[in-house]
């Protein structure tokens, strides 16, 4: 079957002819996908009518290979990411060839962005730049129209990190499901995608740690880490363990109906991104997301005394730049600093006004 539809990009034609690969997605009806494959196959049988050269890519078919790309390298948080900003370029130059895409459409494009805001603007810029790169790098297009753009100016702010309080409020309003949830976040400094991801295979309770696994690495390889396991944790995992339904590998998994058949479903969460503006609001506490929890955990073990290793560690950084991003508690080291710089000034203060009532006191020079 050469056509057919596709769970968020609608109806699809897909074919090969002559060892080559032939698909493009986004099309609203099956007819249309069935037009717009009719046409491809006659381009391909009469090259007079002008095929496409390597060179000269559509930029809808850039774009879903993009967009290919990174659901099978990436996380799935990331490819919703994608999935959204390219749905916008989609609908603004989705009939032109890639080569079309001038640097002035973009910057005009990223301008209108900006209205809402320079962080949003950014991300465009980063995004499109991904893809344009993603396309010269496999000589199917020669020109990046964002090359040399630079990013618009913001302003970075302290980013605001949950009390233990304010995380304590919000797991006592939860049900006891998301309580094990957010506590199994708390108490691993875990992404949300690697918590979703987590089954029982990856938890030792006898050894009393679980293995995570992230894709925040070159290559978009699944990389584990074991993080132990907090008295809180083993608690919370070993409850579940005995309640668990054997036929689920998940630790947290639940039932949903399919968007695509209809049907319902079992299976581990993908996102769960409006629990916690609902969880905040009950609690009564400023409204925060997921991943602060991450940040607050490791600024409490900064202002502990824990080494930066063992806290890079247990987040799953590559570089410990990354690690220092997320510590926002004031160590000891700046507070020693700031006493000892303190007591400098006082010191030089009290010996400059000595010298001046010493000056003061002296008889006055004899010509």
């Amino acid at each position: 079957m050469s056509v057919y539809s596709v769970k968020d990009k609608g109806w699809r034609f897909d074919f090969t002819k002559n060892g080559t690969r032939h698909t493009e997605a986004w099309f609203r009806t099956k007819a249309e996908a069935r037009r717009a494959e009719a046409q491809r196959r006659k381009e391909l049988d009469n090259p007079q009518t002008g095929v496409e050269t390597l060179t000269d890519m559509a930029f809808l078919e850039l774009v879903n290979r993009r967009l290919d790309h990174v659901k099978a390298y990436n996380s799935e948080r990331h490819y919703q990411d994608y999935l959204y900003l390219a749905r916008r370029w989609i609908a603004r130059w989705g009939k032109l060839k890639a080569n079309q895409v001038t640097t002035e459409m973009v910057e005009q494009f990223v301008l209108m962005r900006s209205k809402v805001s320079k962080t949003t603007a950014n991300k465009e810029i980063r995004y499109l730049r991904a893809t344009f790169n993603f396309g010269k790098r496999r000589k199917w297009i020669q020109v990046d129209p964002t090359e040399g753009m630079g990013f618009l100016p913001t302003v970075k702010t302290v980013k605001a990190i949950p009390s233990a309080s304010d995380i304590d409020q919000v797991i006592a309003v939860a049900d006891p499901d998301t309580q094990d949830y957010l506590w199994t976040i708390r108490d691993t400094m875990g992404r949300v995608s690697e918590i979703n991801r987590l089954i029982w295979n990856d938890v030792d309770l006898q050894e009393r740690y679980v293995v995570l696994y992230t894709r925040k690495k070159a290559g978009g390889h699944l990389t584990p880490r074991k993080v132990p396991m907090t008295g809180k944790l083993f608690e919370v995992l070993s409850r579940r363990f005995q309640d668990r339904d054997p036929s689920k590998p998940w630790v947290f998994w639940h039932t949903y109906r399919s968007t695509r058949t209809g049907q319902i479903c079992q299976g581990p969460f993908l996102n769960r991104s409006k629990v916690m503006r609902t969880l905040c609001a009950k609690a009564e506490v400023p409204y925060f997301r997921f991943h602060p929890i991450r940040h607050h955990g490791a600024s409490t073990m900064d202002a502990s005394n824990v080494s930066i290793g063992a806290i890079q560690r247990i987040l799953g950084h590559e570089n410990r730049t990354t690690t220092e991003i997320y510590l926002h508690s004031i160590g000891s080291s700046e507070r020693d600093a700031m006493e000892a710089f303190e007591s400098a000034r006082q010191k030089s203060h009290t010996n400059s006004h000595t010298a001046c009532r010493s000056t003061e006191a002296s008889p006055a020079a004899v010509s």
